[in-house]
């Protein structure tokens, strides 16, 4: 069982960690491309992607009373994400560079994970207090 605190703060933890990586992968994603090795167009996809995750995150995270529906959605949609994630490290993997692999598993890892400790928190995450 997770502490409180970290559940409190969980929604505000993914809000913030979507909105921080989408800005800078947005920012820099023609030198990103180069030290990736991995085309631009598949870094902007990711960097509008997690605005959007964040976006929708911090609607719930402002929330004093979240909806069971809306705590689900965002679970299983970043659950999901690693599929895609999992999939380009699969198709650029031979063409990337250790960073650009290393950035597309690990966002696998990270935001599938952080989706599944949502998903089996989605009670604990229906209040904010």
């Amino acid at each position: 069982m997770l502490p409180d605190g970290i559940v409190r703060r969980l929604l505000w933890i993914d809000c913030t960690a979507g909105a921080v990586v989408g800005v800078a992968v947005l920012t820099l994603s023609g030198w990103l491309a180069d030290v990736y090795g991995l085309p631009r167009g598949l870094l902007l996809v990711t960097g509008v992607a997690n605005l959007a995750y964040a976006s929708y995150s911090f609607s719930l995270a402002r929330r004093r009373e979240r909806p069971m529906a809306g705590l689900t959605l965002l679970a299983a949609a970043n659950m999901a994400w690693a599929v895609p994630c999992l999939a380009w490290a699969w198709i650029y993997g031979p063409d990337a560079t250790w960073l650009g692999l290393g950035h597309l598993l690990t966002e696998a890892v990270v935001v599938g994970g952080l989706g599944a400790v949502e998903w089996t928190q989605r009670e604990r995450l229906r209040t904010a207090a």
